[in-house]
């Protein structure tokens, strides 16, 4: 939602294989971070947990911030690629070429 150098989002319920651009099942509130003004509808986001929903790391650490739930933030990953080359130790690159030179 929003629009142009106005962000904001909707905390919604959907399933895990639906598109991102559906409107999903149930909103269970907004966040507009420009203004950090934030609504949640806790008890429905507590139900949903207790159903089995997971939410996402983004959510999650929405969750935890305002107090709906209690816990540790998750790392979000920006991308790929950020994810591959946190993986992969430093050293570790230069092992493997060494062999296929030799080679």
């Amino acid at each position: 939602m929003g629009r142009r150098n106005d962000p904001a989002f909707r905390v919604v319920l959907c399933e895990r294989t639906a598109k991102p651009k559906t409107s999903g099942l149930e909103v269970l509130g907004s966040y507009h971070p420009k203004t950090k003004q934030t609504v949640l509808k806790n008890e429905r986001i507590l139900y949903w947990i207790s159903k089995g929903a997971t939410p996402s790391a983004s959510a999650h650490n929405l969750f935890v911030k305002k107090g709906v739930m209690k816990g540790k933030k998750v790392h979000v990953a920006k991308s790929a690629a950020v994810v591959k080359d946190a993986a992969a130790p430093a050293g570790a690159a230069s092992q493997e070429a060494a062999p296929v030179a030799a080679a």
